[in-house]
């Protein structure tokens, strides 16, 4: 049962989440910390659902904060793991151009990468491409060698342990209903009562919209969830691929398509899709929560993102629908895959940030109300970027409401 008083509640037990508590401690030690979260246990919705990638900050925006913030977590991403004994890898990864049109989007990733001072990052040729990747095909490829795997819900219990270490109590069955904000108090009402607090930090995930509305905020941006299913290769197959294999995205959208990333467990995940779904805990397709589903089709934007990209919906579709699309999908950049070398693995769900005008957000946002902020858009690469968020989180708190001084 968690104490009625706090000086800091985090509500969110993700990576980010548990990354903003292990710094709020850092820089505040004598601070009183709780960490309060819905699920069972830490790092159990996107954390504990991905491909487990350490991006390297190739595709981001110039001066973004996903820019800024996955190049200097990345970093801080290998240190933390090399400390903690953590098994991690710098296997490097390939981004495949299999067309021509996509080689000019190549050069934009390029220099996109040189001004985010991706470390190690270069152009190789057909030939090159073979010598890395011995099974996979293409005209060019940017090689990132600085791209690495991890467990990334082994990286969140760490942080946990070393929060707990430092003295915050993690709360987890303990979803949070409401917000009230007071005169100098906070006072979260969840499933096991009341706690109060003199500030929060909400890092909340699929739910942040949520929470971030009962604390005063204005509804835009809306969260949408994605679906993200993958495929694994059968172990007789996994010599396919060695490393990492990503296509050339689509600029205009968020997503990075679907892609060939061996895990750190030896694994290799062919994935994800990405298809709107109505709930935002969509672990099964069939999964259909009403006051999500109500949400998400009640929001303006919703209609408008699908209006403008009803192509690639039917694109994601054919996927979810058959493995043998999926299949051949990936095998555009290693042909010798087939649909018969695949299985089912698991699915994640991606929380979206989705504007009222249509808009995917595309970088990291945050907002404040009354004694909180809020972390509003922490999609990939928010795991890499978590050491780095953390600390542009806990820069904010003392900026709005002087936290850690």
């Amino acid at each position: 049962m968690p104490a009625s008083r706090y000086d800091v509640a985090v509500v969110g037990a993700g990576i980010v989440g548990l990354a903003v508590a292990r710094e709020v401690l850092a820089r505040r030690p004598d601070a009183k910390v709780i960490v309060i979260d819905k699920a069972a246990a830490v790092a159990q919705h996107q954390t504990g659902h991905n491909s487990g990638v350490i991006h390297a900050g190739v595709y981001y925006a110039p001066g973004s904060l996903k820019a800024t913030l996955c190049v200097r977590g990345a970093r801080l991403m290998y240190e933390f793991c090399e400390q903690h004994d953590i098994p991690v890898e710098r296997c490097g990864k390939l981004i495949v151009a299999v067309r021509q049109h996509e080689l000019p989007r190549l050069a934009d990733l390029e220099a996109r990468a040189l001004n985010n001072g991706v470390p190690g990052l270069r152009r190789v040729g057909a030939g090159e491409i073979g010598e890395i990747e011995p099974e996979c095909r293409g005209l060019a490829a940017l090689h990132s060698p600085a791209t690495g795997i991890v467990d990334f819900a082994a990286v969140a219990r760490a942080y946990a342990g070393d929060a707990r270490a430092a003295g915050a109590r993690v709360v987890t069955g303990c979803g949070v209903q409401s917000v009230r904000p007071g005169a100098r108090v906070l006072r979260l009402e969840h499933a096991r009562g009341a706690t109060e607090a003199g500030h929060a930090l909400f890092c909340a995930g699929a739910w942040s919209d949520r929470l971030a509305v009962a604390a005063g905020a204005d509804p835009d941006p809306r969260i949408v969830p994605f679906r993200g299913a993958y495929l694994r290769l059968r172990d007789a197959s996994a010599d396919l691929v060695r490393a990492l294999i990503y296509p050339v995205p689509d600029p205009a959208l968020p997503f990075l398509g679907v892609h060939l990333t061996r895990h750190i467990d030896g694994n290799v995940l062919i994935g994800p899709t990405a298809l709107p779904v109505l709930a935002r805990d969509a672990y099964r397709l069939t999964r259909v929560r009403r006051d999500d589903a109500l949400q998400t089709l009640g929001w303006p934007g919703t209609w408008r993102m699908l209006a403008r990209w009803w192509r690639p919906g039917v694109a994601e579709l054919r996927h979810a629908a058959s493995r043998a699309a999926f299949a051949r999908a990936a095998a555009r950049y290693v042909p010798e895959l087939r649909a018969s070398d695949v299985i089912p693995a698991f699915a994640g769900v991606r929380a979206q940030a989705l504007g009222r005008d249509g808009r995917l957000l595309d970088d990291f946002a945050f907002s404040a109300t009354e004694r909180a902020l809020h972390v509003r858009n922490a999609p990939s690469p928010a795991a890499t970027s978590s050491l780095a968020i953390g600390r542009y989180v806990a820069d904010r708190a003392e900026e709005a409401f002087g936290l850690g001084r």
